[in-house]
């Protein structure tokens, strides 16, 4: 199936995508003050710039796209059925980094909570994963 769009509008489309302060993010960060937190975003200091960190409980969030970071079971997540190479490649390049970027955080002594994007849309339960997380000492 080709694309509905010209090449040129897609990639005016897809330079419109946002990496940061997404309405998930917006969302997640929302939450977190309200129960009290305080913390600071996208620390370039840090691997993979994460979304929110509290450093005074050593704990970082990550609020991950499901299409763009491969969540798994989530209909989001279905990858492109043109140019399949090269979402292979790239989607793919995206999950081994995030794995490689939370290990390297877990080694120096953060921990660490992945939302996905989907999980926003259930606003209670992302409170209560949320509330566990920060309260776990």
């Amino acid at each position: 199936m080709t694309d509905v769009f010209s090449k040129e509008k897609r990639s005016w489309i897809m330079s419109r995508v946002k990496g940061r302060d997404t309405k998930p993010e917006m969302l997640v960060r929302s939450f977190v003050h309200r129960m009290g937190f305080r913390f600071r975003v996208h620390r370039r200091d840090l691997p993979g710039n994460p979304d929110i960190v509290l450093p005074r409980h050593g704990k970082l969030i990550f609020v991950h796209g499901c299409f763009w970071h491969g969540h798994k079971q989530c209909p989001r997540s279905k990858r492109p059925a043109t140019n399949k190479n090269f979402w292979d490649k790239k989607l793919d390049a995206n999950i081994k980094r995030d794995k490689h970027i939370q290990n390297e955080l877990r080694r120096m002594g953060w921990k660490l909570l992945v939302l996905w994007q989907c999980e926003t849309h259930n606003p209670e339960k992302l409170l209560r994963k949320l509330e566990r997380f920060l309260h776990d000492e």
